[in-house]
């Protein structure tokens, strides 16, 4: 029982005292062999006075290096199961990462990998203005803005939907928006979507 407690108590000050030395890290073996070795010295001596107490007696010096050995193995094997177990809690406890629009997955290879700022209506196909670069799919404007979902953006025209990021200026005149794009595309923005999109600060 006393073992168990002071072991406990040993690996938690070890384990604080291995991260604020910036042993602990990303690797799995250096933060549990760090933690493992720093465990090891007050380990033995609690073990070398509990068993001079169980044997009434000190026992003599010359029995510690082979206790050292006993104590560093066990040390190590327990800090390896609590640093697994303390990884393993913390990617449990962080969120799942939010799946990446449905849209991504229908750009052209030689564009895949860049951000997508518009989506233009031609006729039955829509013109992608990327970063890197334009190319044409065949797809309604309805069904593209439903997959976009994740990206910051909205349907500025009845044939444009606009990335937010992908807005570099915007301009009225004549009663008229237009949104310039990242790769100097001219946008109109129609009556029926400029109220949400002042709202919104965008124009």
């Amino acid at each position: 029982m006393a073992y168990s407690w002071l072991g406990s108590l040993t690996g938690v000050a070890s384990s604080r005292f291995a991260a604020r030395l910036g042993l602990w890290s990303s690797n799995f073996w250096r933060s549990a062999l760090a933690t493992g070795l720093i465990m090891t010295p007050p380990m033995l001596a609690v073990v070398w006075v509990i068993a001079s107490l169980e044997a009434r007696r000190p026992l003599p010096a010359s029995t510690l290096p082979e206790m050292l050995w006993y104590v560093a193995l066990i040390c190590i094997g327990s800090s390896l199961l609590a640093v697994r177990l303390a990884t393993q809690r913390g990617a449990a406890a962080l969120p799942a990462a939010p799946p990446p629009p449905k849209f991504l997955e229908r750009l052209p290879l030689k564009l895949r990998g860049g951000e997508v700022w518009a989506v233009e209506a031609e006729d039955h196909y829509l013109r992608l203005h990327t970063s890197k670069g334009q190319d044409l799919i065949l797809l309604r404007l309805a069904d593209a803005v439903a997959e976009l979902d994740g990206i910051e953006g909205a349907q500025v025209h009845r044939s444009w939907w606009v990335a937010r990021d992908a807005i570099v200026g915007a301009r009225r005149g004549d009663g008229r928006a237009t949104l310039t794009l990242k790769d100097g595309a001219e946008v109109p923005v129609s009556r029926t979507y400029a109220g949400e999109l002042r709202a919104r600060g965008w124009i």
